[in-house]
Order: structure tokens, then C-alpha cells, then sequence
């Protein structure tokens, strides 16, 4: 296995380069809000458009400029990110009329950080070359807060001389930037991380309903678990929102919600089916996250799926 580590500075000082580089975001949710808050505060122009305007208000009050088409926003900027919830999606915003694709386009690169399956990105490289554009899919790990940082890990897939092209603006919005190879494989790499979180989710739900007879304060056994070797880094990162939750202390906050882990579940079966690969352990969780879905949870957040399992006695 090949992977290419491209050394990044990720530090608040940028060079001339990337301070004229006029970047432009498709798709405005949490994390396409949270990438545009961190270009806007290192000073780069920054222009965007979401299908509902006022998701963008935010980034707008502070400095961002608004795109009244994904075609508009293309033809205004040097590059485009493209931040979108699943693969009609990223067919609408690239392919419609007044999309991505429509206009003047020679040359320009998108770089798309969606989840989906590898076929997908594969097909927007062709889409894109048709028109004469660049394309790159770099889906990322981390969340908000990472995002805001600049602190996301990203994996490219596509042409190394479009990545070095755009390698200065993926380097002051991840840790680490991995070009994993050809179009499809960042999202296969994308699909791989997440799969031992997903599961893990089950796992912990499960391993909840064991000490659940003992009756402690869920802070407390979150800690214990959190110090534990079977510990992953996300528990100490979110186990505060997960002790919460379990203690019943209700919040609107949703960080993943279920629906989003079930498109990325179905997606990791899809490439290990394509592959020939078994995945028993993610076919599993997925059969549970279903049915949690069934009961209402799948605009809730993932840590609500610890509830559920615990309400079902563990035997859901």
C-alpha cells in the first residue's frame, strides 16, 4: 500500500498565494459553515450559496460574499469546495442548469468533501473534465471543531498536479493532507475510518448495557471507559456530550445524526460488496441503527443511539 504524505504548515501565517486565493463553498451545513469560518479568519475571500440562504447568514455577517447560483459561485471564484449531504446532491449542485458545471469553468478546480461511494467522485472527475475543469474529492475525518481549527484530516483522490495547485488551501484546513491515490480512493479511504467508529457505537451501547445494573454516574463511567485500552480518541473528544445524554439532559445539538451514519454505513457494504469483502460486524450495527431509525431517531444525534439501545433493555 502507497500513500504520498504531503507535509503541510498549518500554522495562522499564509503566503502571498493563498491569501489571493478567492475560495468558494457549496453546501453550507455544519461542517461547510465550519470550513468557511476558518478561510474567512485567516483573511482569504471567501464567497458561498446553499440552497437555503439563511444557513449562509452567518458566514455573511462576517465577511463572506453570496452566490446566487452554484453557477455564479463557480464563475466568481479561483476554486470550489463543495461540502454536500449525498450523491443527488452533488449531481443537482454540479450537473443542473445553473450548477457548478454550467458556466465558464476552463481550468478551475472543485474539490468536493462529500461522503459518498468511490464510483461517485470517479464520475465527477469525467463530468468536470468534459467542461475542461479540475476535479478533486477530499473527504475529510473530524467534525466542527477540527474544522474550525484547521485541523481536519484530508484524503485526496484524483491528479497530483491538480492537488498541488490547491495543496496551500487543503494545508490551513487539515493536520494532514494524504493524496491516497486516483479519483475513488479518498472516499474508500474516507469509508475505512469511519467504519471502526460506526461499529464502535453499537459497541458501546452494548458495553453500557452491561454496567447499567451497577448504577453509576454515567460522567464516571465514560471517564473509566475513555481511560480504558478499548478507549478511542472519540470518547474523550465527545464523552461529556455522551454522559449527558445518557443522563437524560436533553440538547438540540446534533453533531452526526443517525441518518448520516446509516448513507455511510449502506456505503461501506456497497464497496465491500464491490469488492468482494465481507463486513459482518458493519452489516450488524447497521440492522440496529435501522431500527433505531424506525423509532424516530434518524435526524437525532448519534449519541442518542446509546439511549435507545439501553431503553430496549439491550436487546433490540
Amino acid at each position: 500500500m502507497s500513500l504520498s504524505h504531503f507535509p503541510q504548515n498549518n500554522g495562522h501565517s499564509m503566503g502571498q498565494q493563498e491569501t489571493n486565493m478567492h475560495v468558494g463553498i457549496a453546501g453550507i451545513g455544519k461542517m461547510g459553515a465550519a470550513i468557511g469560518s476558518r478561510l474567512l479568519s485567516l483573511g482569504m475571500p471567501v464567497t458561498v450559496w446553499n440552497r437555503t440562504a439563511e444557513r449562509a447568514q452567518p458566514l455573511l455577517d462576517t465577511g463572506a460574499r453570496w452566490a446566487e447560483s452554484p453557477k455564479a459561485l463557480a464563475e466568481s471564484v479561483d476554486v470550489v469546495i463543495t461540502v454536500l449531504t449525498n450523491e443527488a446532491a452533488l449531481d443537482d449542485v454540479y450537473g443542473s442548469a445553473s450548477g457548478l458545471l454550467a458556466g465558464q469553468v476552463h481550468d478551475k478546480v472543485f474539490i468536493d468533501m462529500s461522503t459518498v461511494r468511490p464510483a461517485k467522485p470517479q464520475e465527477m472527475a469525467r463530468r468536470a473534465q468534459a467542461v475542461q475543469a479540475r476535479f478533486l474529492e477530499c473527504p475529510v475525518g473530524g467534525s466542527v471543531g477540527p474544522a474550525k481549527e484547521g485541523k481536519l484530516l484530508g484524503f485526496v483522490g484524483g491528479d497530483a498536479q491538480d492537488l498541488q495547485k490547491v495543496q496551500a488551501l487543503l494545508d490551513v484546513m487539515c493536520r494532514r493532507v494524504e493524496h491516497v491515490g486516483p479519483h475513488g480512493a479518498g472516499a474508500t479511504m474516507k469509508l475505512a475510518v469511519n467504519l471502526p467508529l460506526m461499529v464502535y457505537w453499537q459497541t458501546l451501547g452494548e458495553a453500557l448495557s452491561l454496567v447499567e445494573p451497577l448504577g453509576l454516574d454515567p460522567q464516571r463511567v465514560i471517564d473509566i471507559l475513555s481511560e480504558s485500552s478499548g478507549g478511542p480518541n472519540m470518547l474523550k473528544v465527545r464523552g461529556g456530550m455522551i454522559a449527558k445524554t445518557l443522563s437524560q439532559q436533553k440538547s438540540d445539538q446534533v453533531t452526526v445524526n443517525v441518518a448520516t451514519m446509516r448513507k455511510d454505513m449502506q456505503a461501506m457494504l456497497d464497496l465491500g460488496s464491490a469488492t468482494r469483502k465481507n463486513l459482518p460486524l458493519t452489516a450488524l450495527a447497521l440492522q440496529k441503527f435501522e431500527a433505531a431509525a424506525q423509532s424516530g431517531l434518524d435526524a437525532k444525534d448519534c449519541s442518542e443511539l446509546l439511549v435507545w439501545w439501553l431503553s430496549q433493555g439491550g436487546r433490540a
